[in-house]
This record gives structure tokens, sequence and C-alpha cells, in this order.
């Protein structure tokens, strides 16, 4: 525990001012190597005569996080009890958590006025060693976080990761400044942690008959036929939770309810609505068995908390909240009681009741709930956080109403979602969120009022492990992006091509420590102009001014300059790839196919969901296909509960065999096949000279490709309304919620 002070004995050393020591600053543009970026760097044009760290015997940081921070590279240092070069000084008038960093001719100088200021300059400090080495620039390094709350979620429940492996993360959090690790440790595919009042969870509830192959959206199903499981013991928990405190990082615990129950259920089937066998699910999704509100359910819970409690010492206890169907409460004739007799208008009030219920009693226990956003739905508890997940709109409903919210939107912060759309990455739940993305990420939405900004406590990155099954997945999928949401939530100012030029240097450090970071920075983005009646061009988005090497299809090689732009005059494979030095991205290939609709305009009546627009509307008549495994990207649009509904022109009357349209099929996902395709051809854009309407379209893989057979001539205008399934049913993932729709590429033969 972070227990040190900073005794007396180290302000007697200091017999003047320290900053009158220091000379004149200069200010220097000179690029940090320090990540998260510091608010304010002044260099000075000295170096310092230091060549190694000698460090005060009683620091306000544990000893082996110390050991681990500077044995990180070749760098040594020491620990002394009078001769000294790193000076701390307790500064109560400071800010908390900000820190100012003196790197001096003769001794470094630190000033903060808590451990987490402390800690935060020493990591600084460790990193300057470690990237720039000696002698050391002299600097003064004045910084803070941009936000109380920076947190990193880790799912264990799906895939379970030991002790040690728990600790590797949290030491990359301690790196980059987390200060809250939030710990998934219950869901439908396994209870983690143990719980002595009730030992079937670890006994049952841990453990699962077997685990889908693949992805949920393949079918038929899967399973690899072998046992999965495991659980920390309450030493284990405690040793975890120790070890985090060590370095100022809060740990949260998530335990599920009312729904993502499966696996208690499991254990105890007697706090299900039904009797019935239940069994720890073995693949994943949404299930509709949840907990059933008796008392005995709640007496449960109580327990599990009681001993939860005791292990946790931090502020908050995660109670998830989240994707609760409720349609065994519907049939339950107990849960439509409870409903008339506490006057409840429906099964989300009865979900709020469930919630305020449990939160009273966690209250009581001198502790605070965080839910996901759906315990908003049928009334917020009175004292709950709100964790905003689906979205921005769950975070500013909550801040308005004068709750605490942290930041999560899948679209920014899952990390579970792909990371480039390269055919080569490793399997993923789908979606897109590049380092960039992520990057250029701001908690606080747009259209929150000033007044509530006080509000959003923070953000964080969540990684759920359904297709992540080793911890070097883990790596994979978190250390590069977990640096891009580090100065996110740290950094008031950004600079992405300075972040870029750190972070090649500290993936290099963790690659060299044997860690799986993935280095997509030079991957490269196109960008497509098309759609306006011109053809399709090409421009690229690449890191640091790196060249782009074009070959075309008829196999001739050109060098592209930074901006410049290629027509797409030929179908066929294009390949595309961005090199710098000694460094390159991955090859990028593109497939074009230029049909009648890539030289066309495109309006579309409704613009797609803002986290899935790829590039416009255009996105769907430039000649390229999105993914047939995923969604995300550049190619498909999504629309969320709305039609995809549009008009192309092409420009003149033309003569029309055939339309083929790309829909994308995953159930799992809440992304339904639309209920029908109308189109119609129109010579004037005013009245329809024919009209196709295909119905029940179906498909047994992923992608479904409708064909309609036109046979229309003199035509310029093609009108397509594919239509929206709506609500998605009971008993399926999603039950209750709008669908998505997504389209890809329309060819116009």
């Amino acid at each position: 525990m972070l227990k040190y002070l900073i005794f007396s004995w180290v302000l007697l050393t200091i017999t003047m001012d320290v900053r009158s020591q220091i000379p004149t600053p200069i200010t220097h543009s000179k690029e940090t190597s320090i990540i998260p970026s510091p608010v304010k760097i002044v260099y000075e044009d000295v170096r310092s005569e230091i060549k190694s760290l000698i460090f005060p015997n009683n620091l306000p940081i544990d000893k082996k996080f110390l050991n681990t921070l500077f044995t990180y590279g070749k760098y040594s240092f020491a620990q002394s009890k009078k001769k000294v070069n790193v000076i701390l000084l307790s500064q109560k008038d400071m800010a908390p958590s900000s820190y100012k960093l003196i790197i001096g001719k003769k001794r470094i100088e630190i000033l903060a006025s808590d451990n987490n200021g402390f800690q935060y300059a020493l990591v600084s400090l460790a990193q300057i060693v470690q990237f720039e080495g000696f002698p050391l620039q002299c600097r003064t390094i004045e910084d803070n976080p941009a936000f109380v709350y920076r947190g990193m979620h880790l799912d264990v429940a799906r895939h379970f990761f030991t002790v040690a492996e728990v600790k590797k993360y949290l030491d990359y959090m301690a790196y980059y400044k987390f200060n809250h690790f939030h710990w998934h440790l219950t869901d439908d595919q396994g209870w983690r942690i143990e719980i002595k009042k009730y030992p079937k969870l670890q006994e049952h509830a841990a453990y699962r008959n077997e685990t889908l192959i693949g992805h949920y959206n393949d079918q038929p199903h899967k399973f690899d036929g072998v046992k999965y499981g495991g659980y920390y013991t309450q030493d284990e928990i405690k040793e975890v939770v120790l070890y985090a405190a060590d370095r100022n990082i809060t740990v949260i615990p998530e335990i599920e309810m009312p729904g993502h129950a499966l696996a208690a259920l499991a254990a105890y089937p007697e706090l299900g609505c039904e009797v019935k066998k239940y069994e720890t699910a073995t693949k994943w999704g949404v299930f509709e068995d949840v907990f059933c509100p008796y008392d005995t359910t709640f007496r449960f819970l109580e327990g599990v908390i009681d001993e939860v409690v005791s292990l946790f010492p931090g502020k908050y206890i995660h109670i998830g909240g989240d994707e609760c169907p409720k349609d065994s409460w519907r049939k339950s004739e107990f849960c439509q009681q409870l409903i008339k007799d506490n006057n409840l208008k429906d099964e989300h009030e009865l979900q709020s009741y469930f919630i305020k219920k449990m939160e009273k009693y966690i209250n009581g226990k001198g502790k605070q709930i965080i839910g996901w956003d759906e315990i908003l739905e049928g009334g917020l508890s009175p004292n709950a956080t709100v964790m905003s997940w689906r979205g921005v709109q769950g975070g500013i409903d909550a801040a308005t109403l004068h709750h605490d919210v942290i930041m999560t939107p899948g679209s920014h912060c899952y990390f579970d979602y792909y990371q480039s759309e390269n055919p080569t990455e490793p399997l993923a739940i789908g979606g897109l969120t590049t380092i960039d993305k992520v990057y250029h990420w701001n908690p606080i939405p747009e259209s929150l009022a000033a007044e509530n900004h006080k509000y959003i406590l923070g953000g964080q990155s969540n990684l759920w492990s359904e297709y992540i099954h080793t911890y070097s997945g883990v790596e994979y999928m978190v250390y590069a992006r977990g640096m891009a949401m580090s100065e996110a939530l740290w950094s008031t100012s950004k600079n992405y091509d300075g972040f870029l030029s750190r972070f090649e240097r500290h993936a290099d450090f963790w690659k060299s420590k044997g860690a799986k970071v993935a280095m997509h920075i030079y991957d490269i983005k196109p960008r497509f102009k098309a759609g306006t009646g011109k053809g399709v061009e090409l421009s690229f988005v690449t890191p640091q001014d790196a060249n782009v090497v074009c070959t075309r299809p008829d196999q001739k090689s050109e060098n592209l300059s930074v901006g410049s732009s290629i027509k797409i005059d030929q179908s066929g494979t294009y390949t595309f790839k961005a090199i710098k030095g000694n460094r390159e991205g991955r090859a990028l290939k593109l497939d074009f196919d230029l049909h009648k609709a890539t030289q066309a305009t495109i309006i579309l009546d409704k613009s797609p969901s803002k986290p899935y627009e790829g590039q416009g509307p255009a996105s769907i008549i430039n000649g390229v296909q999105g993914s047939n495994a995923k969604y995300g990207g550049s190619e498909w649009l999504g629309f969320s509960g709305n039609d995809a509904s549009g008009t192309i022109d092409l420009g003149k009357n033309t003569s029309i065999n055939e339309l083929k349209f790309r829909f994308f099929k995953g159930e799992g996902q809440w992304i339904y096949l639309p209920k029908s395709l109308e189109v119609e051809f129109s010579s004037n854009g005013e009245k329809a000279d024919t009209t196709l309407v295909i119905n029940d379209i179906k498909s047994d893989t992923k992608v479904a490709e409708v064909i309609v057979n036109a046979g229309v001539n003199e035509t310029r205008f093609i009108k397509f309304r594919a239509k929206n399934y709506g609500i998605i049913p009971e008993g399926a993932q999603g039950s209750g919620h709008p669908a998505w729709l997504f389209i890809d590429e329309i060819t116009v033969r």
C-alpha cells in the first residue's frame, strides 16, 4: 500500500527555493518522449551532469514498482539515506495528482501534493530516462490530468487470465497513468471470484462444459468440447488489489445483476424464474435467463456483496445492469404480481426496482454503485454513477440529471473491436476502432450543456474477451490503443503526429520486452472520392508523411507524393504500401469493379448512424466491396432502426440489366437483413417507369447478395429502399431494441 510520507529531512536538505537554482529557461519546440504528453514543458539549453539516479529510501511509491519502472530500461538507479540526486518536495498548495518535475544540472526535483502526483512524476522521469538516456536535457515539466477517472477494463469471465497476467495489465496501466481498473468478474460464461458463503459459485459457476469456436455469427455454431474455467481465491483477489494500490490504481469489481447471470443460476437454479436446469453459457451473447427478484435472490446477492465489499476498499461496486432481457419476468406470475404490488409500470421499472434495492444495500456498506447506461431505463437510482456505452446519449441524460458519468462509448472505447481493416487481423467481435480514432476522442459530448461538464468524470477503454484466448491477445488489442487512450484522458492539447513519433519508440520498447503490440500506424487509410459523377479517385492518410507505392492491375508501379491522389481508371486489383525509412505498413489490396454506378451521384434520404457512416453515401457506389467477415470500416453503412434508402443519378438515360445489393447479417450483434427491397427506375426522377419489390430476403452466410433483374432501357434515376427489420423480437439478442441494417456496394450493370 502507498503509505509512505515525505519526511521532514527531505525538506531540510533544501536551504533555498529550488526554483532560484534553475537558470532562466528557454522554451523549445522539442517533442517530448512522454506518453501521455504533459501539459507544459520548458527546456533549457544545457544538459544535466547526472549519470545515474539516486533516490531517497523513503519514497511515496512502492519499491517493487519503482524497481519495475527503472529496470525496464538499461539504466541503473539506487536508493540512499543521505546522498541523493532525486529530491521530493511536498507542496500542499498544488492540485491533487498534479506534479512539477525539474531536471537540473546536478539534481532532479519533484514537487507534488499527494502520492499520485509523485508517482506520475516518477513515471514521466522513467520514460525520459528510458527513451532519451543520459545525459538528460534539462527541463521543467508542469503536469496534471484532464480527467479524474482514467480507466481500463478487463473481462475475465469469457476467458480467464491469471493473477500474474492481471498484474502485467496493472503495470501497463500504471506506466500510462491510468488510475481505475474495472475488473469484470462475473457473466453468463463464468463466475471468477470465490464467495465462501456460496461455494457452488466456484465449484460449478466458474466452469463451462465447452466453448464456441469461431465467430458467433458463423452458422451452424461449433464447439471445442473442452471444459473451461477458473476463478480467483479471495487471497488472490487481495493480492491483486494490493498490487494495484501500490500503483495508485483503484480496482472496481463488477458483479453482474440482474442479467448476465446464467453462470450463477447454473450453481443456484432456485434464483431463476423457471424451474429448470441452467447451464453456464458455452457461447456468447445475451440470454433470457436472469435473476428473478425473489427475496431469496436479494439475500443471495447481499451475501455476495458482503464478501465483495470486504475485498475491495475502493469507492465503487459495479453492478452491471446491462442487457437484461425481460422475457422471463413477463412470463413469471411472481414478477407480474410484484409489479402490481409496487405500482410499477412495466418490467423496465421492475429492473429499476431491482437496482435501487441493491443500491440501497450497497450504499449501506459505505459504497456507491456504477451501472451501464441501461440503469437509466425505468428511473435512475439516487446515487448511481452511469457508464455510457451505447453511444453518448446515456451519459448526456445522466449528467443532465446531475449524476456522475464515465464515458465509454463502443464507437471509441471498445478495444475488442477490430483496429484495422486489413484482412489479416485476428478474429474480433466486429466494428472498427483505430488508434487515431481513440486518440482524437473527447469524453465530453459536444451537445452536453457546459454547466453539466463537471459530471463527466472521465472515460474508460473496455476489453471484452469473447475472442481473446491468451494474454498476448490482450497485448495485441490493448497496448497500442491504450497509449492513445491515455493521452485522450490526460492531455489537454493534442498533436497526433507528435504522438505517433512517441508511439513508435514506446511500441518498440514493449516489443523488446516480449509484448505483442499492434503496429498499424503505417497501414494505409484510403480516402475515396466518388459519387460526384466523375468516377473514383483515391487519396491516402499516412502517418508522418510516409510515401505510398502503388501497383496497378497492369503491374505498373508508381510512387505517390504526400497529398496526391490517383484516378481509378480500370477494374482489377490495386496494391498500396506506405514506406518511410526502414518502416513500412502492410500492403493494402483493393479490388475495384468499375460498374455504371461508379460514374454516378448518390443522395441518401437519411444519413447512416455516426459510428458506421463509412466515407459517406458514395461508399456504396465506389466500386469496392466491403469485407464479407466484418461490418465496420470504410465500405459498410449502418442504420440503426432506419431504412437504407436513396437515389442514384446515372447522369443520363442508360440501359440496365441487373443490380446487385449487399447486406450484412449478424443477428447476434443486432444486425438484421432488410424485410424487403424496393427499387424504382425513372427517366426523369419524378415518375417511376418501373418498380420492383423483393421480399423474404434470406442468407445462410454473413453477407446476403440480392440480385435485381432489371431489364430496363433508357433510365437515369434509381431509387431504392431497403426496409429495416424493425424491433428485435423476444428471445433474440438485443430483444426490444431497434435492429441494425448494414448495406454495402450497389453494383449496376
